[in-house]
């Protein structure tokens, strides 16, 4: 019978990993990046279809067959090792905290920034292919459009709120993958957090931009000063939630720990 980790143990993987993540070359970076954007819109058109065949059967009930579909988009890039943003904080930061003299800020910031900016590149690249007319399924388009407009005419607060949400639930993430040790262990990890994403709808800044750009090429009524607000919003509320809340405290747990142990 295997024995979960002690917090110094799960923090002393995080940082191995994160330094992992930290050393990777410019074409690393490009590529883990690029694939877990577009991996990500295949979660979204999963859940889009799911809405679009049992909405008109089942009503707001297909909310939650629709969050089992686009929860194994996160087992995919949890599987795949890809590098998907605010899911890099706590992993990271932990190498940054155990390296002597230098809290690596350049290297973190080009990790972020660089997932960033390639995670919505790579599913916007995507999205524009899926949206070619007939690439998916009758009724799939206006399912995504509808939810586009209502990610977009959301009180800020509240987009914020979801934002902080989602943004600990998917650093915390992280922090959970560390503590497994089996690929199925990380899969079933991956998939209830993915789960939860969706039914909250908890946002993380890049499931939620390529979700509503994704409703945009369906003809959802959202300009793009709205996307760049939702974006703003977002990413602010990933940052407090991911950072902030998760990350921060975590690092106190592994240190109240190493005090106690001393």
């Amino acid at each position: 019978m295997s024995v979960a980790p002690d917090p110094s143990e799960i923090f002393d993987r995080a940082a191995e990993e994160g330094q992992r993540r930290l050393d990777q070359s410019p074409i690393e970076l490009v590529s883990t990046g690029f694939i877990a954007g577009f991996t990500v819109v295949f979660g979204i058109a999963a859940l889009g279809i799911v809405h679009a065949v049992l909405e008109p059967r089942i009503g707001d009930a297909a909310k939650l067959p629709g969050a089992l579909a686009f929860g194994l988009a996160l087992v995919m890039l949890i599987v795949g090792r890809t590098e998907l943003f605010n899911e890099n904080f706590f992993a990271p930061v932990a190498a940054a905290i155990e390296t002597e003299d230098s809290w690596l800020v350049r290297p973190l910031l080009r990790l972020w920034i660089g997932t960033f900016v390639l995670n919505l590149v790579g599913g916007a690249l995507i999205v524009f292919v899926m949206s070619v007319e007939g690439a998916l399924p009758t009724g799939t388009g206006a399912s995504l459009g509808t939810v586009a407009e209502e990610i977009v005419h959301r009180r800020p607060m509240g987009m914020f709120a979801d934002a902080i949400a989602g943004g600990a639930l998917v650093a915390l993430l992280s922090h959970l993958l560390e503590s497994v040790n089996s690929v199925v262990g990380r899969s079933a990890m991956a998939y209830i957090v993915g789960i939860l994403l969706a039914l909250g709808p908890f946002d993380h800044v890049v499931v939620t931009i390529l979700h509503v750009f994704f409703g945009m090429q369906f003809g959802a009524d959202v300009g793009v000063g709205a996307l760049v607000t939702v974006t703003a919003v977002v990413t602010a509320g990933n940052v407090v939630g991911g950072l902030g809340l998760v990350t921060v405290s975590l690092i106190a747990q592994v240190s109240g720990d190493s005090g106690n142990s001393g």
